[in-house]
């Protein structure tokens, strides 16, 4: 057990994520609108449009600028500072929080690789830029970590990072779309109440610091690895999903002395392709495009050790 660090390192993965997400998101004006998952190579590949790429370096530097002063003044502040050192996290959570780093890594890339196709900047070097946007936006803050005293660089952190952009840039590059894609769900539990003050003390809060309520989903496109001719549906997944239960406390000892022994989830369930379902509204379009980094609630079958094989009808 970390006794130094109170609240366990339990900004990362989706906490951080989600704030930098929301900044792409922002950022991207009418890209999503005109952008699905599939990118073409064009031949001859067209000219960068130098006035969307030059608006979208400047919003990107600004905003992501504001966010470090912000992310330093709201936790670094008041946090004694050191020389840079690693801090070995990834034993705990049930490794939750790491997968909530590849997430967050990947829809970050998927987004910036869609900013640059907005901006014709060529093919290739917008994936391969894109693609690294997951790496390059959650860095620093791990250095940041790494001066604190009570944190510290998560290795399994930038490892976790790097993976989730290397699976956009692999998939653009083996296909000219993204046809594995991770996804976050979340439900409230009854373990935030047990320690509020680090697993949430209201839905927004536990959303991003209760583990118990998280899970996460690797959404496989089916349609896309059947032939043409299949009449298989293009809006309707497969996705296998990952969580974990009765974790109040991140250390396993502690956690049992507590009464709680956590435990791992595997889910089974089908899973909406927002992007595939066709409408003619900017708007929508653009909804469903952000909107696919989350798993809808849908019939789920459960597994885990404790109680074997367990089905939902509506799983959250």
């Amino acid at each position: 057990m970390n006794t130094r660090c109170p609240i366990f390192k339990l900004r990362s993965g989706f906490v951080k994520a989600k704030w930098l997400i929301g900044l792409l998101c922002l950022l991207s004006g009418q890209v999503w609108a005109q952008t699905d998952s599939v990118i073409t190579f064009a031949v001859p590949e067209k000219q960068p449009d130098k006035t969307k790429l030059k608006a979208l370096g400047i919003g990107t530097g600004l905003a992501y600028a504001s966010f470090l002063t912000a992310a330093s003044q709201a936790w670094y502040k008041d946090m004694s500072r050191t020389r840079f050192h690693f801090f070995n996290d990834n034993h705990q959570w049930q490794q939750v929080d790491k997968v909530g780093h590849f997430w967050g890594a990947f829809h970050q890339s998927r987004l910036a690789v869609a900013a640059l196709h907005w901006a014709d900047v060529p093919t290739r070097k917008a994936i391969i830029w894109g693609s690294l946007a997951g790496v390059i936006l959650q860095t620093p803050i791990e250095i940041l970590d790494g001066y604190a005293v009570d944190y510290g660089a998560s290795t399994g952190d930038v490892v976790a990072n790097a993976l989730g952009s290397a699976a956009v840039l692999s998939q653009y590059l083996v296909w000219p779309e993204l046809r594995l894609q991770p996804k976050y769900s979340f439900h409230t539990t009854r373990f935030a109440r047990e320690r509020p003050a680090v697993l949430g003390s209201n839905v927004p809060e536990q959303m991003l610091k209760d583990y118990n309520g998280q899970t996460y989903w690797l959404a496989v496109e089916v349609a896309h690895f059947l032939p043409p001719t299949s009449r298989f549906p293009k809006w309707l997944n497969v996705a296998v999903g990952y969580g974990t239960e009765e974790m109040v406390y991140n250390d396993v000892d502690t956690n049992r002395q507590a009464g709680f022994r956590a435990y791992r989830q595997f889910y089974l369930a089908p899973d909406l392709n927002l992007s595939a379902l066709r409408t003619r509204s900017k708007f929508v379009k653009t909804a469903f495009f952000i909107l696919d980094m989350v798993h809808v609630p849908a019939p789920t079958l459960e597994f885990n050790k404790r109680q074997k094989f367990k089905f939902h009808p509506f799983y959250f």
